[in-house]
């Protein structure tokens, strides 16, 4: 029948593009695609696909394969005739496939889908209609050929499909026609199509082996068919990829060495990856899951972006490594995800939000929860160092993410006053002391200044466990969180302390006894002295050894978060600090017995204890000059 065929049409033959072809192939070119370098993808893709086809038809009847079972894909590389051809051994189109798939493209709807491409944001194809309107727009339009022409003045494609004898030539520079005549068998394949690109002047370096191969390498590396580089005209073609995608093989036959190659390669990186994840889920969505977690920290960890780095591949195909597969506190993963089911846009660059994706999503975040859960369990040093790298970044989910908040709350460590170990909230729980209500942390920017600081003192003395929240992220996610374990999260630098019903590590102590008169009357001096710059003066529960602190009102943000939004811009106002007093510290009652005749030196020792106050919660003095001269007279006075 294909010889018939050969023998009653020998001439070649000139046809136009059909239902607005020439516009269709402009859009592909300056619309759809963002990035040329995609037509060497789509080429491959193509190849593969045929040599897929090729594989399936040859179930039913294996002749279709002959003496060449093996399938195949060259890329031939001519910097003289500035040419780059991709061939395969695969089911190869008669001359009939050729004008069909070729030369009618989207015939099913061209118009509607010129329609789609020019109504969707940057020439992007939009999510489809009903049934079968919502499909894969590349499935149903094949238009991945065209992006060649975004690259070359002329595209030939030679053709000889299996079980046939007669090989056939299209040809077209993409502006409104093409041709279609025999290929002489001398220039045709066996079996298969060659596609051959006559190379734009700007598009030359697509002739140059380490710019062709470092493409393949990087969006095909992983297509299920080997591919080899022939580097020039008579050269023997070297093979670059063996067609085996590492995350589709079993995990018994791979080695950590190779883990470790692949996870170097994926994450540009070199270091070994602290954990390894390989999963397949089959059922309503089938897909494979190959991610890694790095034992040290991305360079890019912060970018302001926050992108993942996850690629995402369809049928060992890649697509993108922007498709957010995982919540932003989970990018510093590294890996893939491969599914056969998920439905790209028309340009194959960006994938259609479905269920289907939202589902894979969460099924790929789950994981990672769940292994993070069982090494936390199971081997608690290895998690820790995990922790120490990318615990800042975990935590943000706790703000981000109210659905996994509880998760991610239990996979938390913290440094606290009780050790310098990291401490699960779990083992804060365990450690309360009788008639401890409340989880107590402090925040700050700097953990030495936090261990250090005045606000412990009275937690200390009661040995109840203070958290150190050294990240900036921890002054976002603790302060809306409904705490953990039926126990809310509270600072020791806002509101009262409320320590009263524990008990002293001391049991020898007795408690603090009454606010003498005079210090009562010191404390409505200082208050008075400092007057707007503080909402209140009061004696203090929290301090033990230092004469003073600041602490934030009981409604509002905490100290340091307070900070941390003023230097953000994002404080129209602040509140007024409370100046807290210890009644019992020796230089608080000094001051309580000076008289009237020493007016002027409480007033700048009551100025000089609340600059302190602010110095020890790491601001500066409010006005350094005047905290200069007061202190020059405190410190002349006490020369006398």
């Amino acid at each position: 029948m294909a010889t018939a065929e050969a023998n009653n049409v020998t001439q070649s033959e000139s046809r136009p593009f059909e239902a607005d072809v020439a516009k269709l192939l402009h859009l592909m070119v300056h619309s759809v695609y963002s990035d040329k370098s995609v037509f060497l993808r789509e080429l491959i893709a193509n190849a593969a696909d045929a040599c897929e086809r090729l594989r399936y038809e040859a179930i039913a009847a294996p002749a279709l394969l002959g003496d060449d079972s093996k399938p195949r894909i060259a890329v031939a590389l001519d910097a003289t005739a500035r040419q780059l051809t991709v061939e395969d051994n695969g089911i190869g189109m008669d001359r009939e496939e050729l004008i069909d798939a070729l030369g009618t493209i989207a015939r099913s709807g061209t118009k509607a889908f010129l329609d789609r491409i020019e109504a969707g944001p940057d020439g992007q194809a939009g999510q489809g209609g009903e049934g079968a309107e919502g499909q894969a727009l590349i499935g149903r339009f094949g238009v991945g050929f065209y992006s060649a022409f975004m690259v070359a003045e002329r595209v030939e494609v030679i053709s000889q499909r299996a079980g046939s004898d007669a090989a056939w030539l299209w040809s077209s520079d993409g502006k409104g026609d093409f041709s279609i005549a025999p290929a002489a068998g001398a220039v045709a394949p066996r079996r298969g199509t060659r596609v051959v690109l006559h190379l734009l002047e700007e598009a030359k370096d697509y002739t140059d082996r380490a710019t062709v191969e470092q493409l393949i390498r990087a969006q095909s590396g992983h297509v299920p068919v080997p591919i080899a580089i022939i580097e020039k005209p008579g050269a023997a073609p070297i093979e670059i990829t063996d067609g085996a995608a590492l995350w589709a093989k079993p995990k018994s036959e791979i080695t950590p060495a190779d883990y470790t190659d692949f996870y170097r390669s994926v994450a540009v990186a070199f270091d070994e990856p602290a954990l390894t994840i390989h999963f397949r889920a089959e059922g309503r969505q089938d897909y494979t899951a190959l991610l890694f977690i790095p034992s040290s920290r991305p360079f890019d960890l912060f970018d302001p972006d926050r992108a993942g780095r996850t690629k995402l591949y369809v049928k060992r195909v890649f697509i993108t490594d922007d498709a957010e597969i995982l919540p932003r506190y989970l990018r510093f993963v590294r890996g893939v995800v491969d599914s056969a089911d998920l439905t790209l846009n028309v340009s194959r660059e960006k994938i259609q939000e479905s269920p289907l994706l939202a589902a894979i999503k969460k099924g790929v975040t789950s994981r990672i929860f769940v292994e993070l859960e069982r090494l936390a369990d199971k081997e608690p040093q290895t998690y820790a160092k995990i922790w120490d790298v990318f615990g800042a970044v975990l935590k943000e989910g706790i703000y981000e993410d109210f659905e996994r908040r509880e998760a991610l709350l239990k996979l938390a460590r913290f440094k606290s006053t009780a050790s310098d170990d990291w401490r699960s909230l779990k083992d804060y729980i365990a450690a309360l002391r009788p008639n401890q209500t409340a989880i107590y942390y402090i925040a700050g920017d700097d953990l030495a200044r936090l261990k250090s600081s005045p606000h412990l003192e009275g937690f200390q003395a009661r040995g109840i466990e203070v958290l150190l929240l050294a990240d900036p992220v921890d002054t976002f996610w603790v302060v809306p969180s409904a705490g953990f374990d039926g126990k809310p999260f509270k600072s020791v630098t806002q509101g009262a302390a409320d320590l009263a019903l524990i008990a002293r590590l001391d049991a020898t102590q007795a408690a603090a006894p009454d606010i003498a008169e005079p210090v009562k009357d010191f404390l409505a001096f200082v208050k008075a002295t400092l007057g707007d710059a503080v909402a209140e003066v009061r004696a203090s529960e929290r301090l033990t050894d230092s004469a003073v602190c600041l602490v934030a009102p009981e409604q509002g943000p905490d100290r340091a978060l307070e900070r941390l939004l003023a230097g953000a811009g994002r404080l129209t106002s602040a509140s007024k600090p409370v100046l807290e007093v210890n009644p019992q510290h020796e230089l608080i009652t000094a001051l309580a017995s000076l008289g009237e005749a020493d007016r002027s030196f409480k007033e700048d020792a009551a100025h000089v204890l609340y600059e302190e106050a602010r110095l020890m919660d790491g601001d500066r003095p409010a006005d350094a000059r005047a905290f200069s001269d007061r202190l020059g007279r405190v410190l002349k006075r006490g020369l006398r």
